[in-house]
């Protein structure tokens, strides 16, 4: 597929007849709200297959054949070159599709986002996803499970050939509880009820496995969360050998990183007991601090390479958002939260505010700056074509099991036209 970055003056009747592919296929699958006013900036995926290059000021057919890594006598076969010298500026150069990278995929549903909608979500983007991770089993003080009405998730994944696994969290009060964890981990009684309950529903319900997301424990519970997790491993075992035990991890480069989020995890301990880790690589801009790409590649990079030294790579997927935010400013600690936003409802924003899309090259994200009817200044991060495909690129780098979206029920349609444009994901079962 094609990633065009729109100029200034195009529209999609000249990118049309530029890809020889119909405008209303170009704004179906992307989603486009406003096909008459695109954006400055904007990327909009053109579903062709392979894609052009268009030649800038200096460029050859060997640096082009390295930048593709696509052999020099392919580019010249494809596109029936029968001179060797410069290309003028602006030829289109067809580059052809690389082969597709075998992965597992998979994507968190929070079923108290999508709601009802969770199973047209699913029915849409379930050829791109090996598993879906059900959001969430939450843990009570004691023991017990807060039930999620899952059947109608759970149906439609099925139907779609896509196998889910069951989360539970230390969420209390709509918010991740270092209390809460400490109790349940502090008491072998509580922890076997957990688990047993967890299992339960796992067997009933047809589940695949167990993803447990404990977050905020702080370096008091270090110890007892590994010791937590072989239970869980020796249990599931026991119960069933095929079922798998995942585990979400925050985002450290050290294991001496200072603060609450950080300090409860040992990379090294909790990878060698579980059969995968969701590494959660985003969150650098978050809704209550200043404003900043959500998943910057450059820490994004720091992240994976300090896993890598701790964690086998045929374990990891690495995590993608498909959020944004819209902060107000000025930025002020403790004030005004940003807004949450996905990549569609990114685009209406910067149409109705006449926006340029910009684009960060060090953190691989766009932003946009707005001033709104009261005046007030707005900046805004997200996601699109172009910062999805520099990550697909670094997951194919890094050789890693795979990748991972937080979260449905955010409308970025491009993520999924680049997942099966870049990959093959895994089926564990038709």
């Amino acid at each position: 597929m094609q990633i065009y970055v729109v100029q200034k003056g195009d529209t999609l009747t000249n990118i049309s007849k530029l890809f020889g592919v119909p405008v209303d296929l170009i704004v179906s699958q992307n989603k486009i709200t406003e096909p008459n006013n695109l954006l400055e900036g904007q990327t909009i995926i053109i579903p062709v297959e392979g894609m052009y290059h268009f030649v800038q000021q200096g460029e050859d057919l060997t640096g082009i054949s390295n930048l593709y890594g696509i052999p020099l006598f392919e580019i010249i076969s494809v596109n029936k070159l029968s001179n060797f010298g410069p290309l003028p500026v602006g030829f289109p150069l067809y580059i052809p599709r690389k082969s597709k990278t075998v992965i597992e995929t998979s994507a968190y549903d929070d079923i108290g986002l999508t709601k009802d909608n969770s199973p047209k979500i699913i029915s849409e983007i379930g050829n791109a996803l090996t598993t879906l991770p059900v959001f969430s089993y939450q843990v009570n003080r004691d023991g017990s499970l807060t039930l999620l009405d899952d059947n109608p998730t759970l149906n439609a994944a099925f139907n779609n050939g896509v196998a889910p696994v069951l989360v539970i969290t230390n969420i209390e009060d709509g918010q991740f509880s270092q209390e809460l964890a400490t109790i349940i981990l502090n008491d072998e009684t509580l922890q076997e009820k957990v688990l047993e309950e967890a299992i339960k529903i796992i067997e009933e319900k047809g589940y695949f496995g167990l993803d447990v997301d404990f977050e905020y424990l702080g370096a008091e519970n270090k110890e007892a969360y590994v010791k937590f997790l072989a239970k869980a491993k020796e249990m599931l075992n026991n119960k069933n050998p095929n079922y798998k035990l995942s585990v979400a991890l925050p985002p450290k480069t050290s294991e001496e990183q200072k603060g609450t989020l950080y300090e409860g995890h040992d990379y090294e301990a909790i990878g060698k007991i579980v059969d995968q880790v969701l590494m959660m690589t985003y969150e650098w801009g978050w809704s209550g601090g200043p404003p900043m790409a959500v998943s910057p590649l450059n820490k994004v990079k720091e992240v994976m390479e300090y896993a890598l030294t701790k964690i086998p790579r045929n374990k990891i997927l690495m995590g993608v958002p498909l959020y944004g935010y819209d902060w107000t400013l000025p930025y002020q600690k403790g004030g005004k939260w940003a807004k949450a936003i996905d990549q569609v409802e990114a685009y209406d924003i910067a149409n109705r505010y006449g926006a340029v899309i910009e684009y960060d090259d060090l953190a691989q994200s766009p932003f946009f700056n707005y001033v709104d009817e009261e005046g007030n200044e707005h900046e805004v991060w997200f996601e699109d074509a172009r910062s999805y495909q520099a990550k697909f690129d670094y997951v194919k780098e890094l050789g890693i099991s795979g990748l991972y979206n937080w979260v449905l029920g955010f409308d970025s349609p491009q993520n999924w036209l680049l997942i099966e444009d870049n990959f093959i994901p895994v089926k564990l079962f038709r």
